[in-house]
């Protein structure tokens, strides 16, 4: 858990939508990532590659779209 006073912005929902129409992550999926997300206060991709809901691949495509967006 990262402890920090100062909480990370929420994902957009740009990403939310890539990661439901590119990458195939169920919405209910999604939701418990995002849960997790703002409760350890981290990065959606990493919760969602650190709790298994991506794969290693999955999450290489995110960062490459995070990149470029």
């Amino acid at each position: 858990m990262i402890y920090t006073n100062h909480p990370i912005n929420p994902p957009s929902s740009e990403l939310c939508n890539f990661v439901i129409e590119n990458i195939g992550l169920s919405k209910t999926a999604l939701n418990l990532g995002l849960k997790k997300a703002l409760s350890e206060n981290a990065p959606l991709p990493i919760i969602l590659f650190s709790y298994g809901l991506i794969n290693l691949n999955q999450y290489q495509k995110i960062l490459i779209w995070q990149r470029s967006n």
